[in-house]
């Protein structure tokens, strides 16, 4: 869906379609989208301290990630 959003601007940069001011709704939904999809395949769900805030999120993929790492 993102790319499919991107290719409806062929002629805009990716400066210009990720400027947080100017960002198309299509692709802003369709990373929102993405976002949710990643946070369910990870179990980060509304309601866990994961969910609140994007540095949350970020920390617990990444210890997830170093878990998987260390038990190899």
């Amino acid at each position: 869906m993102i790319l499919d959003a991107r290719e409806q601007y062929p002629d805009s940069s990716l400066a210009d379609l990720y400027d947080d001011l100017t960002m198309p709704p299509e692709l802003r939904k369709a990373h929102n989208e993405n976002d949710k999809a990643v946070l369910r395949a990870y179990g980060i769900k509304p309601g866990t301290p994961e969910f609140s805030s994007e540095s949350a999120c970020v920390a617990a993929l990444m210890r997830m990630y170093q878990e998987k790492v260390l038990q190899k």
